[in-house]
Order: structure tokens, then C-alpha cells, then sequence
């Protein structure tokens, strides 16, 4: 029996895109002999939809698209796609997050999931009815299936012997003796995901005895970034194929013989797989939008020089534009490597310097509220006037402008609101300092991109004299380890600095509520997944 196994990039309530590609995907795999083809979950609406739920008429537009597929489907073809369906129960919540499957002139069979996720940047059990997986055993062509839906893998213990759900519903179902066990699923990236995947597929391969088909979304949605990486797993838990990673994919592979007809590939480094998560979320992120050129400022420092590298990548160099704002504090130096690395990009750069717009601002400030000595309002004032002119430059061009601080500034509060946190989205905003710098590195393996002094000069915001990050911030490579520690790990602060930097994220919580969103690639990031309040007294030193 062929399985096709459909890695496809779903546009969140696009349903008609969504249903065409899906069609697309079946008809090839037919082609290829393919018996049954697995899409993965949600792949009909997208995911994840959130409050696109309270909007009934989408649901309703579900349906009708269930049906076309169903009418379009080729003799001796089957399909499974994730959906959402109406709950019948008077009862709970209105909807199931469902699997379909859809056979050639037969009636749709519907499996629910069970296993609902609310940590992090999920929030399923706001609309989703809650499934049973007892009943999620299926035949078809000889051949006995058992169907689950991302979670509900993702209940055995840890470790520490502990699971999140206190039961897995998994060791709950009566056991039958299957051939595959099938899981649908949307399970965004972050740098150590895949490990963690590999212990949930191979303990549910080994409980029912049987290989495992992981089919996984791919694409980006807002914040996260899924990275498809679909595979199948023999009993024992070793992958007999794999699709690739951070693009769509068709693959086949037989049941009876194990073999497949997905091509070989090298694995990529981390640091790569990093570049190409970055690269697709801002890819994503601006064609979900509708949204076609970006524009950053460039600073002649290491994080803007990143961020344009990544935008280049994203989207092609005749589609991103950068903007020198040099001012009264900015060295020479600054401007050249910025020019130099716009060369060396084939990108725009536009020079534009704030200093009289500074000395206005100062005058006019001081004249209405009393003149006072050099201070934060100074350094914000040139910040500001940058957000201005990098707004401006979005209105006048309908460019989105990328902001370019990192998680380890965001942490501390060193940005400024309304200044270098302006923009519409944060592509480098969960990586720590030394993650900005590797990629940096891995940008010049095979020759100089960025200029090299832009990664050995010290970081420094210009916007006093002389002005070095470390003079307000502790050492990157200590800051960057309190950062894992305190946001990533949610860990009990055990030193200096890491005492310093809970202070700094309880006294500056209102700036990143207000940030554009942040590209998630860490366990825990800032954004949707992290929900800490504005007014509370929590860690606040007597």
C-alpha cells in the first residue's frame, strides 16, 4: 500500500487557497500510485485560528470545501486533512480540531483530537470540544490504522517520570494490531524541537508495536514557524524517510515494503536551520499580510547587519531596502560599513541624518518643559526621530519596516519604545547576543558579507559619546546565560546577574507588550506564549 505523506504551507482562513493546493497535492500523488495521501493538521483552515473561531461562516466555509475535495477525488484514492468541525453536544465548546477521511465515493469518517494544548502559544480548549481517541481506529485496504492529532502524542512522562496531562490517553486505548499509526500535526520549530519530537514518536511507536507516519505543517503564522520535517518512524523509533525541512514536500513511501522515493538530503546544521526558520518566518509573515518590500534601519552594527541578511533571504535583494540614519553621536565608521554591506547585498541604502531634526526637538523641549542636563531623553529623542523617519518611509513606500533588537536587549529594556522597537515585526527578538553573532558567522563561511568589522567592533547604541552596551548592560556572554536561565527556563535567579535582569523584566514588561511580534525559535520567547502582567509587585526588591 502507497502512502503519500502532503508537507504543505496552509494560509491561516484562506480556505479556497488552501483547498486547491490540497487538490494539487492529491492529484500528484496519484500520480504516483499513491493509495492514500496525509495532509497534516488544520491544513484546510491553517492554524492556529484563535478567535477566527467566534466567526461562524468559516466553519460553514469548511464544510462546503470538504465537500469539493470529496467530489474531486480520483477512483481507488483516499485522503486525510486536518479540519475543524461543529461539536453536536448542546454542551462545551463548539468545535472539534478534527481529521477527515475522505474515501472515493463513501462518507467521510471524522476523528477528533483529544489532547488539547493551552501552554505556551496555544489556546485550543477556548473553542475545542475535546475528542476520544478510543474511537480513532480505522481500516482501509486491507490494512488497520490508529489516527491522532499532534497532542495527543505529546502526554509521556518526562525524565523526571512526570507527564504534563497526569494521563496519557494513549496507554488508555484498548490496543488492537495495527499497521501504521497515523499523526497529523502543526508543531512549530524552535532550536531543540526535533529531539523532543523524537522521544514522543518513538515511545508512541513502541506502545502500539507499529511504525508511525508524522506529517507536519510548514510555514509560518504570525510569531511561529512550522518546519514541516515529516517522516515515518519504524517500532523501534528509527525514521525510515524523512521530507524536508522549512519547505513543502510530497513524499511516498509502501507500507508492505518500506521502501520510499523521498531523495536523500545533507542534514543542516543548527545554525542553519536557524537561518532558513528566520528567512521563512519573515518570508511568511509578509506574504500572509499581503505585504511585499521591508526596510530596516542600518546602523553599521551586528544585529541590523543580520537582520538584512536574513530579509535578502527571505525575499529576494530587489525587495529590501535599508536606511542610514546617522547622528550627532554616530561615527564615521558606522556609515561605511553600512554602505559596504548594502554593496555587498545589492540592496538600497537611503542616508538620511536626524541631526537638525536633534537639535530642533532638544530646543523645542527645552523651551517648553525647562532645559535639563544630558540624559535618557536625549538618547530616546534620537531613537524617536529614527522610528519617525523608518514610519514614514512605510506609509510613503506601503513597506514593512523589520526592527532589529535581540532577546537579550528586549530582556533588559534596552530599546526604546516608539524608537528602535517600532516596526511590524521582530525577526531576531528571541535570539540571545551570542546567537545574533553565530549567524553572523554562518553568513560569511564562504566569503566576506558582512564586513568583519562589523562583527569585531564593540556594540553601541551612538547615541552619546563613546557610548559602549556594556557601560548600561552586563557582558553578553553572562547576559545571554541569565537570559536562558530566567526567560527561557523560568529558573530561581541564583546570581548578581541574574537577579539584576528579573528587576529589569518586571520593570519593563510594558515595552514588550507593546513590541512588534517577535519570531518565536526558542522554547519559551517573548509574545503570545509568555503572559506576565503589567501591574503587579512580584519580585520587586523591598
Amino acid at each position: 500500500m502507497r502512502i503519500a505523506v502532503a508537507q504543505i504551507n496552509a494560509v491561516l482562513g484562506d480556505i479556497k487557497s488552501n483547498k486547491i493546493k490540497i487538490l494539487e497535492f492529491i492529484h500528484r500523488a496519484h500520480k504516483m500510485k499513491a493509495e492514500l495521501i496525509v495532509f497534516p493538521e488544520s491544513a484546510l483552515l491553517g492554524y492556529h485560528p484563535f478567535d477566527l473561531l467566534e466567526i461562524e461562516v468559516l466553519v460553514n466555509s469548511l464544510e462546503k470545501a470538504e465537500k469539493e475535495i470529496h467530489k474531486a477525488l480520483p477512483k481507488n484514492c483516499s485522503v486525510i486533512f486536518g479540519t475543524i468541525t461543529k461539536s453536536k453536544k448542546k454542551l462545551g465548546r463548539p468545535y472539534y480540531n478534527s481529521a477527515v477521511l475522505l474515501k472515493y465515493k463513501k462518507s467521510p469518517q471524522y476523528f477528533h483530537k483529544q489532547l488539547l494544548p493551552t501552554g505556551d502559544v496555544f489556546d485550543e480548549a477556548r473553542f475545542i470540544e475535546k475528542g476520544d481517541l478510543s474511537k480513532n481506529y480505522f481500516s482501509l485496504n486491507g490494512k488497520k490504522f490508529f489516527l491522532t492529532i499532534c497532542e495527543d502524542i505529546w502526554a509521556w512522562p518526562n525524565k523526571n517520570k512526570v507527564s504534563n496531562y497526569g494521563k496519557n490517553p494513549l496507554t488508555e486505548v484498548k490496543k488492537q494490531k495495527i499497521d501504521l499509526v497515523i499523526n497529523l500535526s502543526a508543531s512549530p520549530w524552535f532550536m531543540g524541537k526535533e529531539k523532543l519530537r523524537n522521544e514522543v514518536t518513538t515511545q508512541t511507536a513502541k506502545n502500539f508495536k507499529a511504525p508511525i507516519l508524522y506529517v507536519n505543517l510548514v510555514g509560518a503564522q504570525d510569531e511561529i514557524i512550522f518546519d514541516g520535517n515529516s517522516f515515518v518512524m519504524n517500532p523501534k523509533g528509527k525514521r525510515i524517510f524523512e521530507c524536508q525541512k522549512f519547505t513543502e514536500d510530497l513524499n511516498v513511501f509502501d507500507l508492505n515494503t518500506k521502501e520510499s522515493w523521498s531523495s536523500s538530503f545533507k542534514p543542516d546544521t543548527e545554525t542553519e536551520q536557524l537561518r532558513k526558520a528566520l528567512a521563512l518566518g519573515i518570508k511568511d509573515f509578509l506574504f500572509k499580510t499581503g505585504i511585499t518590500k521591508v526596510h530596516l534601519g542600518l546602523s553599521g552594527g551586528i544585529d541590523s547587519a543580520v537582520v538584512a541578511c536574513l530579509a535578502v533571504d527571505a525575499l529576494g535583494s530587489a525587495n529590501v531596502e535599508v536606511v542610514a540614519l546617522p547622528g550627532p553621536y554616530s561615527a564615521d565608521k558606522s556609515l561605511t560599513l553600512a554602505q559596504q554591506l548594502a554593496k555587498n547585498l545589492n540592496i538600497r541604502l537611503h542616508t538620511l541624518s536626524i541631526d537638525e531634526s536633534y537639535e530642533l526637538a532638544v530646543k523645542t523641549i527645552s523651551t517648553a518643559f525647562g532645559t535639563s542636563d544630558f540624559g535618557v531623553t536625549n538618547e530616546n529623542l534620537q531613537s524617536r526621530l529614527r522610528g519617525l523617519y523608518l514610519m514614514g518611509y512605510s506609509n510613503l513606500k506601503n513597506s514593512m519596516l523589520l526592527t532589529t533588537g535581540n532577546k537579550s536587549e528586549y530582556a533588559t529594556g534596552y530599546s526604546t519604545l516608539y524608537g528602535d522597537m517600532a516596526g511590524g515585526l521582530a525577526p531576531i527578538g528571541d535570539l540571545t547576543k551570542e546567537n545574533v553573532y553565530k549567524l553572523a558567522h554562518h553568513y560569511n563561511m564562504h566569503g566576506e558579507l558582512i564586513p568583519v568589522d562589523i562583527i569585531n567592533r564593540d556594540p553601541s547604541a551612538e547615541l552619546r559619546p563613546n557610548q559602549k552596551d556594556q557601560d548600561s548592560l552586563p557582558d553578553y556572554k553572562l547576559l545571554d546565560d541569565a537570559v536562558v536561565q530566567i526567560v527561557e527556563k523560568s529558573k530561581t535567579p541564583k546570581n548578581k546577574i541574574e537577579k539584576w535582569l528579573l528587576q529589569k523584566l518586571v520593570k519593563t514588561e510594558f515595552k514588550r507588550w507593546q513590541s512588534a511580534p517577535i519570531l518565536k525559535v526558542t522554547s519559551h520567547s517573548f509574545g503570545r506564549g509568555r503572559r506576565w502582567p503589567l501591574a503587579h509587585r512580584a519580585f520587586l526588591e523591598d
